[in-house]
């Protein structure tokens, strides 16, 4: 009895543990059986990894592979050979490397190993020639100023179509003052304002050479693509400014001809420095627009009236929402350039300042008939045209976005020339003037006939 207890506590706890197994164990096996497997497949190369790693030994150690065939003899013909005299031009070629025996001659080895040499160093060559030749014709090359080409790029350099905004507010100036029409008087002042202007534009871009190259609307200017000189750029500027000025002094009046160099000092002295230092540059441009209807006026009186620094105001009103539109959607290239503008540094200005001078086109308007230089219609005309763009410069003041900027600013190019055009139409005749001084006149001479006696 003794041995028998001394003997059941460990058959007892066999007994627990086999029990054990049995309840637990063939639970498990199946899952320990999908781990397994699982682990397996993880662990061993697959047949798709190891084409795989083929492919990538492949592709990586390409230089290295070659294709192994026995050499054919010379008495089949090739396809390829086919292809080459069909096709001369368009041929395929593929080299096949006979199959090296194992051992091999120390002579033939060292023969081999020179081939191979010559034409890795041939081939090398071969791939080496059209990047040489690439990295050369992108090289630096001297442009080479033909005559063909010389007047488009005199044009660009004198920003022509700014010349033609100019010389047509001078003409709408000349046109607008009270006096007689003369031609040849006409025509010397516009060809003189012309070339002033073109004169001040030519030396602006001679100026602005380095920082127009860091904007995307002046990098293709003929200076800064070395097209032309700056030799001949000032030379060109100098042959039409000196000549303009000449033309307005001594072919029209010298206070037209002051002017026309006043303007040109304002905008190469004063205008082209001062954009890169004070926002004050945009009422200084202003000013420098606002002097060819002056000049236009001068050159048919010979004198500053009221009319003068009325067309000069409208243009210089005109110039703020025409200028801060524009820029505003040039801020990024302005910035790069290292241009003070409105626009960049003071943008709720710049959105201001331009609703502040469309209204107040409509004030200078409703000044023309008060001076006497047109009848009372014209403000009544030109009313839908002032509105319209105050109603776009204030769109532009609220939302302060792109489209409502290129809305102001494309409304103020067809504007402008519309508004001189109904400020002409609507203008007091010279006749009218000249009899109502008459009246006055005669009215003077009887007083001075009653009085003589």
């Amino acid at each position: 009895m003794s041995a028998a207890r001394r003997c059941s506590p460990p058959r007892a706890l066999a007994g627990l543990f086999v029990w054990h197994l049995k309840n637990t164990g063939v639970r498990r096996i199946p899952c320990q059986f999908v781990h397994l497997c699982r682990v397996a497949n993880d662990r061993l190369i697959t047949f798709q990894y190891f084409n795989f790693l083929k492919r990538m030994y492949v592709t990586q150690y390409n230089n290295d592979l070659s294709q192994r065939a026995k050499p054919k003899s010379d008495s089949v013909a090739s396809p390829f050979r086919e292809l080459q005299q069909l096709d001369p031009e368009k041929k395929i070629i593929h080299k096949i490397r006979p199959v090296s025996p194992v051992l091999r001659p120390l002579s033939e080895t060292s023969s081999s190993n020179g081939l191979r040499e010559m034409k890795s160093a041939a081939e090398t060559e071969d791939s080496v020639t059209p990047v040489r030749a690439e990295s050369k014709d992108r090289q630096w090359k001297e442009m080479k100023l033909r005559l063909d080409d010389l007047p488009g790029i005199l044009a660009r350099l004198s920003k022509i179509k700014l010349t033609a905004l100019v010389v047509s507010t001078a003409s709408a100036g000349f046109a607008m003052a009270p006096v007689p029409f003369d031609l040849s008087c006409f025509l010397l002042a516009s060809l003189g304002t012309g070339l002033a202007s073109c004169a001040a534009n030519s030396i602006n871009q001679f100026f602005e050479v380095p920082f127009d190259s860091n904007m995307n609307r002046t990098k293709n200017r003929p200076l800064v693509r070395g097209q032309i000189s700056p030799l001949l750029a000032v030379c060109f500027a100098a042959s039409c400014g000196v000549p303009g000025i000449a033309l307005l002094t001594l072919g029209v009046n010298p206070l037209t001809g002051a002017l026309g160099a006043f303007n040109i000092f304002l905008y190469t002295c004063c205008y082209t420095p001062m954009k890169r230092m004070s926002i004050a540059n945009t009422w200084v441009g202003a000013v420098v627009g606002a002097i060819p209807p002056v000049m236009g006026w001068t050159a048919a009186t010979g004198s500053l009236d009221a009319g003068a620094l009325l067309l000069g105001g409208i243009l210089y009103s005109w110039q703020f929402p025409h200028f801060n539109a524009l820029s505003w959607g040039l801020r990024e290239d302005y910035s790069r350039g290292g241009y003070c503008m409105m626009s960049v540094t003071h943008p709720g200005l710049c959105r201001r300042v331009a609703l502040r001078h469309c209204l107040a086109l409509i004030g200078l308007s409703t000044a023309a008939p008060v001076l006497d230089i047109t009848t009372w219609t014209f403000p009544i005309i030109s009313l839908p045209i002032n509105l319209y763009i105050s109603y776009l410069g204030f769109r532009f003041y609220r939302d302060a976005d792109r489209s409502s900027s290129r809305k102001l600013f494309f409304c103020s190019l067809w504007h402008l020339p519309m508004l001189l055009l109904v400020m002409f139409t609507c203008k007091k005749s010279f006749l009218e003037k000249e009899e109502k001084g008459d009246l006055l006149g005669g009215n003077h001479g009887r007083a001075m006939e009653i009085r003589l006696p």
